[in-house]
């Protein structure tokens, strides 16, 4: 898995570059920690779930 993903982010509004600052693996497959470049707003994701807001 990259380092860095285009993602939109809700706090700047528009796509960010995202740095992934944590992972481990979970019984439920990899979880990744990323936050914003610009703003610091932070998600994580295990497969294909994320604490993103739909």
């Amino acid at each position: 898995m990259s380092l860095e993903i285009e993602q939109y982010c809700p706090e700047c509004e528009t796509e960010q570059t995202f740095y992934r600052t944590a992972s481990t693996t979970l019984h439920l497959g990899e979880k990744t920690k990323w936050a914003c470049e610009d703003c610091g707003y932070a998600f994580a994701r295990v497969g294909d779930i994320t604490t993103l807001p739909a």
